[in-house]
């Protein structure tokens, strides 16, 4: 009989019997401390009607506390050596799916097409630090039919989630994550909650969902005048944009400054998100 999933000796005994051995190309890190456990699972707010998709199971902690309390959880992992240890961990459950493949690769659409039909899932997930922001854009860039995504992260990238103008923090993850998403810090996490410890503390946080709050004549050219304007954060708005990727001629960009009256040697980090939307809806009329 298997011990406390957050019991550094119970790892260290699945470790052993499964002959598991923590890979660093996988960033994995095994939570052991269950009040972080809770802390996830409370701040998701998971009731017995929540469907779950979780990234990244390792050997079953937050599945094991999860599937305890929703309807259905789906867990997606990358490490074929984790599977007997799930199918071990989470043997009392008839309500946890485990599938072994990339969340980066998989069709995420299809498996809440058909795992959940259809009913919006919550995203849980302890992420490795090298794949956080990948996985958190494809998330919210696919426009998927999820609710909410409860994601444990680096601090520092929680903090440039949460981040507004004129921070230093703030930048095109900022204006990206509150596009789509109203974020909010659930609690911080210790390095010594893991097993084997980071090298860095961490942030579980929380995106809610929801439609955007402004409206976009062309979203890639937001999302192009976002990054032009965060690329070389040195540069006024009028050098950025005129030598970023959509390459506008600096006579065409005081017409559109004039047009918004947006001051053109304002810095990107200055603007709001509906300064951006203003900014590039303005520069996507005259692509027309």
């Amino acid at each position: 009989m298997i011990g406390k999933l957050t019991s550094p000796s119970t790892i260290k005994y699945i470790m052993a019997k499964y002959d598991f051995k923590f890979s660093i190309g996988l960033g994995q890190n095994f939570l052991i401390n269950e009040q972080v456990v809770q802390s996830i699972v409370n701040g998701a707010e998971i009731s017995e009607e929540d469907y779950i998709l979780e990234v990244g199971p390792g050997i079953g902690v937050m599945t094991y506390e999860m599937a305890s309390r929703a309807k259905q959880v789906v867990a997606v992992e990358i490490d074929s050596f984790l599977l007997p240890v799930l199918e071990e961990t989470l043997a009392s459950f008839d309500n946890v799916k485990v599938i072994n493949n990339d969340i980066l690769k998989i069709d995420l659409e299809s498996i809440i097409s058909e795992e959940f039909n259809n009913h919006p899932p919550k995203v849980v997930a302890n992420l490795p630090y090298y794949i956080t922001t990948p996985i958190v854009m494809k998330l919210l860039e696919d426009e998927l039919p999820i609710s909410d995504i409860v994601v444990m992260v680096q601090k520092e990238v929680a903090d440039r989630m949460m981040a507004g103008p004129n921070t230093k923090a703030y930048g095109a993850l900022s204006v990206a994550v509150q596009y789509y998403s109203d974020p909010e810090i659930i609690t911080v996490v210790p390095k010594s909650s893991f097993m084997p410890q980071p090298n860095v503390s961490s942030s579980v946080i929380r995106l809610k969902i929801r439609p955007s709050s402004v409206d976009l004549i062309s979203k890639d050219i937001f999302f192009k005048t976002v990054k032009d304007a965060f690329s070389k954060r040195r540069k006024t708005l009028l050098n950025a944009l005129s030598s970023g990727i959509m390459q506008i001629s600096k006579d065409n960009l005081k017409t559109i400054f004039d047009e918004t009256g947006i001051d053109p040697g304002r810095r990107g980090e200055t603007l709001s998100i509906e300064e951006f939307a203003l900014l590039s809806n303005a520069i996507a009329k005259r692509s027309r």
